[in-house]
């Protein structure tokens, strides 16, 4: 079976387009059952060059309940390793935390209180990180009494609302591997699986369980419709301006570093020249002074 590569942008916006699809995909990661799922979609204006093309440039956001609670999910997904990423990161997870439509109304002795969305991020990385091998990675928040040492049982909402947990997903370390349901659900972004149109991969639906079974059909559908391989063209020319761009000012860093290295050593041999002539010239001023 052919679907669509979900590691573009479109295409991944595509699966989550479908509600039920969402919140199994979610769900699944997580290991928490979703109650309701609301999506809001990110769309964003990419310019290349003096062209301009409108595109789903992802930041998925979505609220969602889970059992009581509310919580804001945001996930990123990131093809190739810049320089700028870390940045980028921060800076969207820093507009998630300003928006004042991440809030949610509880009732507390019959009075209506606005409280903050703890936010849950997701990252789905095209790259290996430095250190760690892990396809999966979960990052939680526990509280400790700094004092004892304890753990603390109970949350806060204020604590809650400035803390986040984050999940980090390395695509180049899912292996063939297929331990559990949610690495048989995450080897949609094996990439060993891809054609020679990267677009494009290959799987087998009856290696997925009847529950994966929308998911897949879901991303085989997305390999039809032609808004989306036209902008999964559009990624691919966008990635490969901004490989360049990078690939340039990288560039031009290194002109610049050998340009004041070599300042550098010019200066030192100007400074060595200079306190070989002031002692010269001591030496010159001395011998006059015991001549007189």
């Amino acid at each position: 079976m052919q679907i669509a590569n979900p590691i573009y942008d479109v295409v991944f916006k595509y699966l989550m387009d479908d509600n039920k699809v969402a919140k199994l995909f979610i769900s699944t990661i997580i290991g928490k059952e979703i109650d309701e799922l609301s999506f809001r979609p990110q769309e964003r204006v990419v310019n290349l060059e003096q062209r301009s093309f409108t595109v789903y440039r992802l930041d998925f956001s979505a609220k969602v309940k889970i059992g009581e609670e509310y919580k804001q999910v945001i996930i990123e997904i990131q093809k190739a390793k810049f320089a700028t990423d870390i940045m980028r990161f921060r800076r969207y997870l820093g507009e998630q935390y300003q928006n004042k439509e991440n809030i949610y109304t509880v009732v507390k002795d019959k009075e209506e209180i606005k409280i903050a969305l703890p936010i849950i991020s997701i990252y789905f990385l095209g790259h290996k990180l430095e250190t760690i091998e892990n396809s999966g990675i979960r990052v939680e928040r526990k509280y400790y009494d700094i004092i004892t040492g304890e753990e603390i049982g109970s949350k806060e909402d204020f604590i809650e609302s400035l803390t986040h947990d984050s999940y980090v997903i390395q695509i180049p370390q899912l292996t063939e591997k297929r331990r559990t349901e949610l690495e048989i659900l995450l080897s949609v972004f094996d990439q060993s699986n891809i054609t020679k149109d990267h677009h494009i991969m290959n799987v087998k639906e009856e290696d997925f369980p009847e529950k994966y079974r929308d998911i897949i059909r879901r991303l085989q559908r997305a390999v039809a419709e032609e808004n989306v391989r036209d902008t999964m063209d559009l990624e691919d020319e966008i990635l490969e301006e901004l490989e360049f761009k990078e690939r340039k000012i990288l560039k031009q860093y290194a002109i610049i570093e050998e340009k004041d290295r070599a300042f550098k050593i010019a200066l030192e041999e100007k400074d060595k020249e200079f306190k070989k002539a002031l002692e010269e010239k001591d030496k010159i001023i001395e011998e006059m002074r015991r001549k007189l």
